[in-house]
């Protein structure tokens, strides 16, 4: 085939925009939505020990769209990180993967939350979710049970990511887990926090990152809150209401790159003081997602009593993210 005759193949891919006032359905949004730029199943959690764990699933649409019908042909590709945050290790233990959906190999299922790659998996099945992760370092086998229904982010579900009206995303959680299952082999229980989101312009060209945090409050409650950082320093968005303050940071002696891996959120009414479980829980996924972030799990304090426990995301401190 001529050079010319390749490109011609080619188009740019159409991605439909977030809008207001759209309705999430379920079980049907439980599932992948293949026509949008980026979607994501985020499942954290702490569990006996403690010790924290990540298991997290991307969807990718490549903007560059071809008409070829071969089953090679990248119209989807899916991404996977799991990790460990064990104190007894003083690290974190993390791996990934990376794939091209097709073969049955990897896949994202469009009328359930079923999604996988190779024998790395995350499927619901009524009112439970089940992950399967065979790592190098460690084995999880997972099951979430769930006792509500899905909490919707932002706007019944629109949560708007930055000033222009196409920079949001379908957002929904699923806060206080109960979960059960072996860490490499061992039994253990705990509680988790999942959520889904999907969307086609997440993140500004002005944004190099962002903050998020998600936390399992101890009287039954949950917290969320976000902010997306500009490259030139400062707030590039936050919803209203909504600030972190960082108080200490940590440099990561493999990348030199400092984390605010302490933080005071503010959400409305509440204000709360992050403190990791262990400083070392940088995630370096250059080799699958091209990026290096913080992803860690936190105590909750209100004054000096702790009040819950959760994740904290740090983006785009090593660089700026490109999604």
């Amino acid at each position: 085939m001529k050079r010319r005759d390749f490109f011609k193949l080619l188009a740019l891919a159409a991605y439909p925009k977030v809008v207001p006032h759209h309705r999430l359905q379920f079980p049907r949004d439980h599932g992948a939505h293949p026509e949008y730029r980026t979607e994501w199943w985020y499942v954290t959690g702490w569990l006996d020990g403690p010790m924290g764990f990540q298991v997290t699933f991307f969807r990718a649409r490549p903007q560059e769209q071809s008409d070829n019908p071969s089953s090679f042909n990248p119209r989807q590709v899916l991404l996977a990180h799991a990790a460990i945050a064990d104190p007894k290790r003083g690290r974190l233990i993390h791996e990934e993967r990376a794939a091209r959906a097709g073969f049955t190999l990897a896949h994202a299922e469009t009328g359930r939350t079923g999604v996988w790659i190779d024998d790395w998996r995350l499927v619901l099945e009524g009112d439970k979710y089940h992950s399967q992760i065979a790592a190098r370092e460690f084995d999880l086998d997972l099951t979430f049970f769930t006792s509500d229904r899905p909490l919707l982010q932002g706007e019944a579900g629109f949560s708007r990511k930055g000033h222009r009206p196409e920079e949001a995303s379908y957002y929904y959680s699923r806060p206080h887990l109960h979960v059960a299952g072996s860490v490499n082999g061992r039994q253990i229980d705990g509680a988790a926090w999942l959520d889904h989101e999907w969307s086609s312009a997440y993140l500004a060209p002005e944004a190099a990152g962002w903050d998020w945090t998600g936390i399992n409050l101890f009287d039954g409650g949950s917290l969320t809150a976000f902010r997306m950082r500009g490259k030139k320093d400062g707030v590039h968005y936050a919803p209203p209401g909504v600030s972190f303050e960082p108080v200490r940071l940590w440099k990561s002696p493999r990348t030199g790159v400092e984390y605010p891996v302490s933080m005071k959120v503010k959400n409305g009414n509440t204000e709360l003081l992050l403190e990791p479980l262990m400083d070392d829980q940088e995630l370096d996924a250059r080799t699958s997602a091209g990026t290096i972030y913080w992803e860690g799990a936190v105590r909750a304090f209100d004054g000096r009593n702790e009040v819950g426990r959760g994740y904290l995301e740090l983006t785009g401190y090593w660089r700026p993210m490109s999604l």
